[in-house]
């Protein structure tokens, strides 16, 4: 069982930037891909970028070139460094784990993932 406590979540205006860290219990280092998706309730849920346990990564066309993944194996912590904030970035960013394949973090697929954290709220202001 991986549990999974994102943060870093808050307000900002548009053109902002906000730093999301995921703290993964116990360590999900060289087993689990993980990634950051994004949903508000009512929409379709979103992949937003995605990074594998040799730390390969691949990234959602909306967010290319604005966001980062990266993770601190030795803290056993992911990130998402989101630069650029756009209005419509607005929304719940989910961090998630997989086990499923080296290479599944390319789908960007929420259904492919299996431990999921609670959540933290981005709202960019225009």
């Amino acid at each position: 069982q991986v549990q999974l406590v994102e943060s870093g979540g808050g307000s900002v205006q548009t053109g902002g930037s906000l730093r999301l860290s995921c703290a993964a219990s116990p360590t999900t280092r060289n087993t689990y891909s993980m990634a950051w998706f994004r949903q508000t309730p009512g929409k379709e849920r979103e992949g937003v970028a995605g990074i594998n346990p040799d730390g390969d990564t691949t990234y959602a066309d909306s967010t290319k070139g604005r966001f980062t993944i990266s993770k601190d194996n030795a803290k056993n912590n992911l990130y998402l460094q989101m630069n650029g904030l756009q209005p419509e970035d607005t929304d719940m960013y989910y961090c998630a784990a997989t086990v499923a394949g080296v290479w599944i973090h390319k789908r960007l697929n929420g259904d492919d993932y299996t431990y999921w954290g609670q959540g933290t709220q981005v709202t960019v202001s225009s």
